[in-house]
């Protein structure tokens, strides 16, 4: 009895020690926090497809806790993915920029992918708006320097037929350049007089038009971190394809001749790549392209396939490189009022 009545007596006083200490909860080990990204789909896709989906979830395993929001032009997935077909690009940009200042992880900024018309729909954000501002920016098979020829459509796409042959129609007229969503972005070598004076996107968000340049964009674009522009080798769907980076048909007065094969005194157009170190835009630096690419942040990279034929071996490096970034507690995004405001998920 004596042991028993010592032994209770010393587990009492364990605990009253114990229980007069500081108390310490074993917590989880919190996720990094991670600089969130924002995916903007291409042509006939949506915001919330089941590629889109699974894209994101694996971009998720590889960086842990990243927060992720896929640009919509409209809830309704049928209706987001017309809106990659019919509408009004300035306007559409405008109501992504709202879009994009109201979701509160991305206050701090963020980094960006844009697919295919994705990715030049957001490096006019990037120019026009940048608030929040973009950090990264990968561009996969985008058409920087605009199209010249339409892109082609599947043969079971009636809505991308429609749209292609209404573009076809009148590339120029006021009204595809309200409603069709490619023809604002066609640029013809042989029509640049009627481009320049009649686009109503590519051209502007270019500084193009002479007497009309914003400096704005260039001071925007510039201040990017990083901007990865990504060709597909076997792109047929961009024509040319070098339009991924900044490469456009030299103009139809520059074009060089040479005699056809198949007859007699016939003369074929031999179409020249004019590549980006070689554009106006670059060398007059009217988008800060070639400041940003001075300061060694331009990367120019190559996948092998056709358009927008994503391999691990092609999308994975470069989104490891550039996206998801752990940020320090220096870095931590920050209201006006010094409160965290990043929630990664």
């Amino acid at each position: 009895m004596i042991t028993l009545s010592l032994l209770g007596l010393s587990l009492l006083s364990l605990v009253c020690h114990v229980l007069s200490g500081p108390v310490r909860l074993s917590t989880p080990v919190p996720e990094p926090s991670r600089r969130p990204l924002v995916i903007w789909h291409g042509l006939g896709d949506s915001y919330a497809s089941p590629g889109m989906l699974e894209f994101m979830a694996l971009i998720k395993d590889m960086h842990q806790g990243i927060f992720i929001h896929s640009v919509y032009l409209n809830e309704n997935l049928e209706e987001d993915e017309r809106a990659g077909f019919f509408g009004n690009v300035n306007e559409q940009l405008e109501f992504v920029a709202g879009q994009l200042a109201n979701v509160t992880e991305l206050q701090g900024g963020f980094d960006a992918i844009g697919f295919s018309q994705g990715g030049q729909f957001l490096r006019a954000y990037v120019e026009i708006y940048n608030s929040p501002p973009v950090h990264n920016l990968i561009t996969f098979g985008s058409q920087h320097m605009g199209v010249s020829d339409l892109p082609l459509c599947r043969p079971w796409d009636l809505l991308c037929q429609l749209a292609r042959r209404a573009a076809r129609g009148g590339v120029y007229t006021d009204w595809a350049q309200k409603n069709l969503v490619q023809a604002q972005y066609y640029r013809d070598p042989e029509q640049l007089e009627a481009y320049l004076e009649h686009n109503t996107f590519l051209a502007p968000v270019n500084n193009e038009v002479p007497d009309s340049r914003n400096a704005t964009y260039a001071a925007h674009l510039s201040s990017l971190n990083a901007l990865v522009l990504v060709l597909f080798s076997a792109d047929k769907t961009v024509v040319p394809k070098e339009s991924s980076w900044f490469g456009s048909y030299a103009p139809a007065n520059t074009t060089s001749r040479r005699l056809g094969e198949g007859g007699e005194g016939e003369a074929e157009k031999e179409k020249t790549i004019v590549p980006m170190r070689l554009q106006p835009l670059y060398t007059e630096d009217w988008i800060g392209l070639r400041t940003l690419d001075e300061r060694g942040r331009v990367v120019l990279e190559t996948c092998e396939g056709e358009h927008m034929h994503l391999s691990d071996g092609c999308w994975k490096p470069l989104v490891k490189r550039f996206v998801g970034e752990v940020l320090d507690e220096g870095e931590m995004y920050q209201e006006a009022s010094g409160q965290e405001v990043l929630r990664a998920q």
